[in-house]
């Protein structure tokens, strides 16, 4: 089966994801969408096995509540992509706006190059469902706010405020942070083996996606930390006790 062609230029965004749904509830899995243009919610909620490639600049909250399926940008992402996603792949070849993997609940984000403000905010994960993103370049303020699970790899430099609240979950920082820059609660280490084990595989998937756009990184060649929580409850001292 040939994949479904589209020319998004001027369509209005319900027309555009209407046509998406009809075409996969008769069995389409693989689209190429052509001149995005702010168009939002594309791929929202498609399941395991539909593709996406797009090229220009999808809208606000693509991939919300994605279930599996994949998306590449050749392009750039705007605001809240990945919403609350629960599961498959995001690529974007280019940066992304504010609040990308908002309350994401698993799944991961490739991101070549930087990203805005609180990127990863209410990431969570259950079980073996564990969210991550990856960030080329540096990220604005607020990273991986209330983050309660996932994974957040962060390549270039963090803004302030760096995980305001975060009471599970990972943050992996290339070069560390100043420890006078920590958040109360939270605490930065260096990585040990499976962490870096973790890395590398993750810089082998971030080569290959952007092969000829970035210089290969080597995790041998760099130093990573760790921010995690130093609670789970980090605001339990609030509550009454009975």
């Amino acid at each position: 089966m040939s994949a479904v062609k589209m020319t998004l230029a001027t369509r209005e965004y319900r027309e555009v994801n209407q046509e998406i749904r009809d075409a996969v509830a008769s069995g389409e899995t693989e689209f190429e969408l052509d001149q995005a243009l702010g168009q939002r919610y594309i791929g929202d909620a498609a399941p395991s096995g539909v593709s996406f490639t797009i090229k220009g600049t999808p809208g606000n909250d693509m991939a919300a509540y994605m279930d599996g399926a994949s998306i590449e940008v050749h392009g750039n992402g705007q605001d809240q992509i990945g919403n609350t996603m629960n599961d498959g792949l995001i690529v974007v070849h280019g940066h992304v706006g504010d609040a990308a993997g908002y309350a994401m609940r698993g799944g991961e984000i490739f991101i070549r190059d930087y990203c805005g403000w609180r990127v990863g905010i209410h990431m969570k994960q259950y079980r073996d469902k564990r969210p991550t993103v990856v960030i080329g370049g540096d990220a604005g303020s607020f990273l991986g706010e209330y983050m309660a699970g996932g994974r957040i790899l962060l390549l270039g430099k963090p803004g302030n405020y760096l995980g305001t609240g975060m009471h599970g979950g990972v943050m992996y920082l290339r070069d560390g942070i100043p420890e006078t820059d920590v958040s109360k609660g939270l605490a930065q280490l260096e990585c040990d083996e499976d962490d870096l084990a973790l890395i590398a595989s993750y810089l082998e998937r971030y080569n290959g996606y952007f092969a000829g756009e970035v210089e290969p990184l080597d995790v041998a060649s760099m130093r990573f930390t760790k921010l995690v929580p130093e609670s789970s409850r980090p605001y339990a001292s609030m509550y009454a006790k009975s």
